[in-house]
């Protein structure tokens, strides 16, 4: 559990994301070091000549459609356009899923005035017994906002699947047993869906970064925008 300090900090830190975005915004982004992109896909193309040829592209996660707590179909299609902070968690954990979700629900706060730009998602690992009516009396007890922060349950083989191949989610944290993604790791995506970072929810400094980073994103958003 997190010292008495360190949630004083973690509070700070995601109480200021917004100011922080409008300063950015008035000095100018041009000195800002945005959050790299980490992963790529090997894709094969024909040239004028119509020979093969391999090229590179950074990996988008693709679409997906699972159940949110609601008992509602949705799709990564619905959220075109939005930055997403995802985790992999089920209702049962007795021990790190309570503190990332809280964790989770403080940065849902901190960017309640932009829900129309930020995302939240967290995929149960844990299906077969995390059924929609479980998720909602879950998001009902952390108070989470159905309409910025969906719990998703679906086939384990999809959820397994959107875990490590999309996210990367063993990569980012190689102790996890890929029999059973249970990770502390909170993963960013861009706009785009391309992985942006990956942090570690139970650590106030990552927490930290994670918010600045999301600031950075929707920076990152708006000079596009002017272009």
């Amino acid at each position: 559990m997190m010292s008495k300090k360190s949630f004083v900090a973690v509070l700070m830190a995601l109480a200021l994301p917004l100011l922080c975005y409008f300063l950015l915004t008035f000095f100018s982004a041009k000195a800002v070091v945005l959050p790299k992109r980490y992963f790529y896909d090997t894709v094969v193309t024909r040239n004028d000549y119509g020979k093969e040829v391999q090229d590179t592209i950074w990996h988008q996660v693709r679409n997906f459609t699972l159940t949110n707590q609601l008992d509602k179909q949705v799709s990564l299609n619905d959220l075109k356009g939005k930055i997403i902070v995802a985790d992999f968690f089920f209702t049962s954990c007795p021990n790190i899923c309570p503190t990332l979700t809280r964790n989770m629900k403080r940065l849902q706060d901190a960017f309640n005035k932009t829900d129309t730009v930020v995302r939240f998602l967290s995929f149960s690992v844990d299906p077969k017994r995390d059924s929609a009516e479980r998720l909602k009396k879950y998001s009902d007890k952390y108070g989470i906002n159905p309409d910025t922060w969906w719990l998703l349950t679906g086939s384990r083989e999809e959820i397994y699947d959107i875990a490590k191949k999309e996210f990367k989610a063993n990569v980012a944290d190689t102790n996890i047993d890929t029999n059973f993604i249970h990770t502390e790791y909170f993963f960013m995506l861009d706009k785009d869906r391309v992985v942006r970072g990956w942090y570690n929810g139970l650590d106030s400094l990552h927490l930290n970064k994670l918010a600045n980073d999301i600031v950075l994103l929707m920076l990152e958003k708006e000079k596009k925008k002017k272009r």
